[in-house]
């Protein structure tokens, strides 16, 4: 007996769509170069209006790769067995949070780091590229 597979479509999301998902969500992963080899990252972040933040350690590697440079930033949610979901992706500035009153700002945000360690740094990503796609189930 073959069960039957509903019908899945592909659908381009709005940029206020992409908006909305960005902010239901916790957990990222952050694209970037460094020593001229693409490196991907899992970070839990907030967002800032339409910017994404994430906090790191001040001397790590993604601070430095994320100061003042073009990342991608990638967030998305599957259900593997309906084949449905989401996924949305940025490409924009990075830019280290530094002057103080953003750093306050930043410490108000409704998040903190899940790794150990000291994780005061903060990075914002300023949108320049938005796009998404659903995928979603269609009556057949």
């Amino acid at each position: 007996m073959t069960l039957a597979r509903a019908r899945v479509e592909s659908i381009v999301l709005t940029r206020s769509e992409c908006e909305a998902l960005l902010r239901s969500a916790v957990v990222g992963r952050v694209a970037f170069t460094d020593g001229a080899l693409p490196q991907v990252l899992p970070v839990n972040y907030t967002m800032d209006g339409t910017a994404v933040v994430f906090r790191t350690t001040a001397n790590g590697r993604l601070a430095a790769c994320c100061r003042d440079a073009v990342v991608a930033f990638e967030v998305d949610e599957i259900d593997p067995s309906t084949q449905c979901g989401w996924s949305v992706l940025i490409v924009g500035d990075a830019i280290a949070v530094t002057e103080q009153s953003e750093v306050a700002r930043a410490r108000q945000l409704p998040f903190a780091p899940w790794a150990d360690g000291e994780r005061d740094h903060y990075i914002r990503i300023v949108p320049g590229i938005v796009t998404g796609l659903s995928l979603r189930e269609v009556a057949a």
